[in-house]
């Protein structure tokens, strides 16, 4: 079947998740990615375990969960940035593609003649992005950063956490690297908005990406209610800032999440939950309302769900149409029907001789649906295939390159 970006041949000169999910979007998608890795090591997160893959003999292999979430459908070729024949190599593959994508610190690859100016000089079409913890200029551009110290900086930790005051009230990180998979997709949009120019003008461009300019974007309404009140947004634990009743209740057995979005849902949930005083109530008659008198209508809620188990609560709000549902751990995710019927779990070939296990991409197109391939790849397995073919090398070029440490 066609792909919506069979098209396209990338070159992947990132690692760890921000670069590398961008990419493994692009490859989802169709695109050819060719990662570039380094030789006998590879990308960091290979060794970010356990668990790691297991072969088909049960031996654990080299390759981690993590490794395995942000790789898939890439070919691997392992060549060394600092060698000057694995330059050279890089600048050849730099010839034949549309897309450069990496993630080195500002100035790395401009020692190695790798940056975008010098690859453009011989590819003016290049689309190459560059991604960074604080971006290609400004004080803090050479300094390196992980997820966590992102989520700090951006401010989305001060917003997230139980209240001051209150049992545990630390500010508190996303349980996931937020700011990489963020970044990663800006840069998925950014690299197809550069593709769509070229398209019209013939010309590629530089993009940069920063993570901590991602984490600061996502603050979204919450930096807005900061600029138009003058209040600093503060940790509500799982109350939203803007509308309510729109939190976590404790209910006779279990939690629910109750997430109220305008009039019409809330009057439905008062007469669900038999509070129809609460519906009538002028205090509360409106969003704003309700948000301004939260500290009063709040407790009034939560004495009333804890009369029914959460079960219950969620089949009456379910037939009502008033948003809600459990909690669920990771292993509940996959056992839900409508995540089963949506096909998010998947099983892809792994070179190890398994099927390794995968998380589907979100994205459904109609015409050019997402085609699922291989699972991601052993270090360096497509090296002399990509070389021999890519580049014309033949086996003795390959494997003097090799023995003088260039791959």
């Amino acid at each position: 079947m066609k792909t919506a970006l069979g098209h396209l041949k990338v070159l992947d000169l990132t690692r760890i998740l921000a670069g590398p999910w961008a990419t493994q979007n692009l490859a989802d998608m169709g695109a050819e990615v060719i990662k570039v890795e380094r030789p006998g090591a590879g990308d960091d997160t290979r060794a970010w375990g356990p668990p790691f893959l297991k072969d088909s003999e049960g031996r654990e292999t080299a390759d981690s969960s993590y490794f395995l979430s942000a790789n898939r459908g890439k070919k691997s070729i392992t060549v060394d940035l600092a060698h000057p024949q694995g330059q050279a190599l890089i600048r050849e593959l730099a010839r034949e593609v549309d897309v450069v994508v990496e993630n080195y610190k500002v100035g790395t690859l401009a020692r190695y003649g790798l940056d975008y100016e010098s690859l453009r000089a011989i590819n003016p079409r290049l689309v190459y992005c560059s991604v960074t913890g604080f971006g290609q200029t400004g004080p803090y551009a050479a300094l390196p950063g992980y997820d966590f110290v992102f989520q700090g900086m951006g401010g989305l930790m001060s917003i997230t956490g139980q209240p001051e005051g209150t049992p545990g009230d630390e500010p508190m990180k996303v349980g996931i690297a937020i700011s990489d998979l963020l970044c990663g997709m800006y840069a998925t949009s950014a690299i197809l908005a550069a593709l769509e120019h070229r398209h019209v003008s013939g010309e590629g461009q530089h993009i940069d990406m920063s993570l901590l300019d991602c984490v600061v974007t996502i603050g979204s309404y919450q930096a807005i209610n900061y600029f138009l009140s003058g209040n600093v947004p503060r940790r509500m634990g799982n109350a939203h800032s803007n509308m309510v009743p729109y939190q976590v209740f404790r209910c006779k057995e279990g939690d629910v999440i109750v997430a109220v979005g305008n009039d019409s849902q809330y009057r439905a949930f008062c007469k669900l939950i038999g509070r129809d005083d609460l519906a009538a109530d002028e205090r509360y008659a409106t969003p704003g309302q309700r948000n301004r008198n939260r500290e009063t209508l709040i407790p009034e809620i939560a004495k009333t769900m804890l009369e029914r188990p959460m079960g219950e609560w969620v089949e009456r709000m379910e037939a009502a149409n008033v948003p809600c549902g459990p909690i669920n751990t990771m292993a509940q995710v996959f056992e839900d029907e409508q995540v089963r019927h949506r096909g998010m779990k998947l099983s892809l070939p792994h070179s190890a001789g398994v099927q390794a296990p995968a998380v589907a991409s979100p994205i459904r197109l109609s015409g050019t649906p997402i085609q699922y391939g291989r699972s991601a790849p052993l270090l360096g397995e497509h090296t002399d295939a990509v070389l021999g073919e890519a580049l014309g090398l033949s086996r003795e070029r390959i494997a003097q390159l090799r023995a003088e440490g260039a791959i």
